[in-house]
């Protein structure tokens, strides 16, 4: 598995000339990476008696964040297993209608399986956004940097899983689930896009010196 490689491992299967593990798994390591920042904040600020007041809150925060992190983590993998689903559907034999009719329908169900998980990376990187905003504005002050860069992770995940969802949906005769899907995506980008945005915009702010 990908998530059991070591990082030098995985970043030479990466460059290598397989198409995958590529961009979509990639945009789920970035969101996962974001929700890691998103804990380590919130396990930076409980511990400090200065911030006793948000204790209870960021330890739940943490706990939403680990538990969207390791559901990240596993769509690292799941993207990689879509693609090569998608690729074994198209190898299949093709000569009599028979093997045309059942090749077609194993190429619709794998190509919708392969929007399916860039879709729920953008679900997660929404929700790890919205917890993201929270740490940044309430968790320790000297880790505002991290949270600026979980933002920028969270975001390119997002729009990242997004260029997956679009160029699958291409492939997919089903005009119901695509319209269904293509909103979804839409909502979820400009969620994401909008919270992080309002993160980065705040932490640009509180490290510009004050005159």
């Amino acid at each position: 598995m990908l998530i059991d490689q070591t990082i030098s491992a995985f970043t030479d299967e990466l460059a290598s000339n397989s198409p995958a593990p590529g961009g979509g798994s990639i945009a789920a390591l970035a969101g996962a990476l974001g929700a890691a920042l998103a804990s380590m904040v919130c396990r930076l600020t409980v511990t400090k008696k200065k911030y006793a007041n948000v204790r209870v809150e960021l330890e739940s925060v943490c706990e939403r964040s680990e538990s969207y992190r390791a559901e990240l983590t596993a769509l690292i993998d799941e993207d990689t297993e879509a693609f090569t689903a998608v690729m074994n559907a198209y190898g299949l034999p093709k000569e009599s209608e028979e093997e045309k009719a059942l090749r077609a329908r194993a190429i619709t169900h794998a190509m919708k399986e392969a929007v399916r998980v860039p879709l729920q990376v953008m679900h997660l990187c929404a929700e790890v956004a919205s917890l993201m905003s929270t740490v940044e504005q309430k968790g320790n002050v000297n880790s505002v940097t991290d949270a600026g860069v979980g933002a920028l992770l969270i975001e390119a995940a997002s729009r990242g899983a997004a260029f997956n969802v679009k160029v699958n949906l291409g492939a997919i005769n089903d005009p119901d689930f695509c319209s269904e899907v293509a909103q979804a995506m839409h909502r979820l980008e400009e969620t994401t896009t909008r919270t992080t945005r309002e993160i980065l915009a705040r932490v640009e702010n509180k490290l510009t010196p004050q005159h």
